[in-house]
């Protein structure tokens, strides 16, 4: 039996993001789930129109990259199309920053980590446990990085933290003169003209992907984002 859809894998960039350990975490079930799954590691893939046109779900781990004008062109407008695009941490936010296109689609950009990893708690979302890439999941603690971002209002935020920003503090709670503790998104999903997009902050490394929480987590978004 043939498979029903077919997933785009795009990796490479910094390896300090171990874009191949991470993502061959998930090949097998995007294999369960029915997809036939290419693996790319050159970013001139998102120049192939035809096979983009095909491609239900783009998996992208690419880290500290920059994409040409067509390659660019060639990626926002298959999602917006319909193709799916999902992925996690730097390889998401983190890459690609210049282009302003691509930071509109996926809906927010790094912006700072403490250099040491930390313990937080992240939260699903109440107005959406229903959601099926969170629903039934409990609030869960992690240790890894702590992602500051600027993030879009389009996105559907499923799960925060708080982010105690570094500084010093302002001489009364919200006075305005020095930073406070702020809600952050985790995890998003969006729609970008007929396509589907899934982000997670977590994932620095492949051990932070492990846990059941977080792998169900993510699988469950790369599955919600395909067309």
């Amino acid at each position: 039996m043939s498979p029903d859809r077919t997933a785009l894998v795009v990796r490479g960039g910094w390896d300090g993001h171990a874009p191949v350990a991470c993502t061959e975490l998930f090949l097998p079930a995007l294999a369960g789930a029915g997809f036939e799954v290419t693996v790319a590691e050159d970013l001139e893939v998102y120049r192939d129109q035809e096979l983009l046109a095909r491609t239900d779900l783009i998996v992208q781990c690419w880290s500290q990259g920059r994409l040409t004008g067509p390659q660019s062109e060639g990626l926002v407008n298959a999602v917006r199309a319909g193709t799916g695009f999902a992925g996690w941490h730097g390889g998401v936010v983190g890459t690609f920053t210049d282009d302003t296109d691509y930071l509109r689609m996926v809906g927010g950009l790094f912006l700072h980590h403490p250099e040491q990893h930390l313990d937080y708690r992240v939260r699903i979302a109440p107005a959406h446990r229903d959601h099926p890439v969170v629903a039934g999941l409990d609030d869960f603690a992690v240790h890894t990085e702590l992602y500051w971002m600027l993030t879009d209002a389009h996105n559907t935020v499923l799960a925060t933290t708080t982010v105690h920003p570094s500084g010093p503090p302002g001489p009364e709670p919200g006075a305005g003169t020095g930073p406070e503790p702020v809600e952050m998104p985790v995890v998003w999903t969006r729609r970008w003209g007929r396509g589907r997009v899934f982000f997670s902050a977590i994932g620095h490394q492949p051990e932070d992907l492990t846990p059941p929480v977080v792998r169900t987590l993510t699988a469950r978004g790369l599955l919600w984002a395909a067309r």
